[in-house]
């Protein structure tokens, strides 16, 4: 039994190469897009607060106070890619690549925080609508769309936003500003055309609103991934059926899916085979058929036959 696990975590090795490759790959692209991000968003958050500064618009002000708070966003999720590439440790054998989830989760909690703000200020608004310069404020609004398309464009372009949590959720920082600088300008026109100073405090509200889709669609995801929640994308029942459908398995226990970070899941369970079936042989089966149809590169896989006895475990 013990040899056999020897060969099989060599074997493993061998895997986790490849799939390290890859990843690597992704990472390198999700950090050129967060970078040209953050240096987007650094820029027109200068431009915003002079702007505020000098038009004397407080809307202004308070949009290059979001952009902070995106820019923020953006530096954390560059710190946990950074965080994500330190090796693993004795203490650490996962390394820091759950970090990432973290900083996602906190990104998804900040964005609730700041529709919040949006929102109570709105509704502060809509009891006495402040005149605003429109004119110069439709103007940087404007620069500020382009600026925002900017880097979501690049986050797109570079990096992985469907799969990668942490970078999803930079991303719709990024997609939030620009529809709160879409709704600046719609506001702006508004009150150019018909002084109905109202526009700016139901316009924030909607786009609060989309906001908040967004961020709770991010902390429902990385929780699920901290709670150690199988994959969204497969089927648990359906790796079981898998497994137990190869030649001289008799059954499969201790099933276990779950992500460590976006793009990178694990897989462990036990097989009981036919006491006079060749384990390597299933083994080398199962760990294919899991890489080819599930596409886990990581499984740790115990083959037992009807003389293993082992405790039961608790979950």
């Amino acid at each position: 039994m013990h040899h056999h696990h020897h060969h099989h975590s060599h074997d493993h090795h061998g895997h986790h190469h490849h799939h390290g490759h890859h990843h690597d790959h992704s990472r390198e692209g999700n950090k050129k897009g967060l970078t040209i991000a953050l240096l987007i968003t650094a820029g027109i958050m200068l431009l915003e607060f002079f702007g505020g500064l000098i038009t004397n618009s407080l809307a202004l002000l308070s949009d290059s106070g979001h952009m902070l708070s995106d820019a923020s966003s953006l530096v954390l999720s560059l710190v946990a890619i950074w965080f994500a590439t330190k090796p693993a440790s004795p203490n650490k054998t996962y390394g820091f690549y759950r970090f990432e989830i973290l900083a996602a989760l906190f990104n998804g909690v900040t964005l609730f925080v700041i529709a919040g703000f949006i929102i109570w200020e709105a509704i502060e608004r809509f009891y006495n609508p402040p005149t605003v310069a429109s004119g110069s404020m439709m103007l940087i609004a404007s620069i500020g769309l382009f600026a925002n398309l900017l880097s979501a464009w690049a986050l797109m372009k570079k990096g992985d936003v469907k799969n990668n949590v942490n970078l999803r959720s930079a991303y719709l920082h990024v997609i939030g500003d620009a529809l709160g600088s879409v709704g600046a300008i719609i506001a702006g026109l508004v009150m150019w055309l018909f002084s109905w100073y109202v526009a700016d405090p139901i316009i924030s509200i909607l786009v609060a609103l989309l906001i908040l889709k967004g961020a709770w669609g991010v902390i429902k995801h990385t929780v699920h991934i901290l709670m150690e929640g199988t994959p969204i994308t497969i089927d648990q029942n359906e790796v079981k059926k898998a497994l137990e459908s190869i030649e001289g398995v008799i059954n499969v226990h201790d099933l276990h899916i779950w992500t460590i970070t976006s793009g990178l899941d694990s897989l462990s369970c036990h097989i009981l085979i036919e006491d006079h079936q060749d384990s390597q042989k299933v083994l080398q089966e199962a760990i294919h058929f899991i890489e080819d149809h599930f596409k886990i590169q990581h499984a740790t896989i115990q083959i037992e036959t009807s003389q293993i006895h082992h405790g039961e475990m608790k979950v």
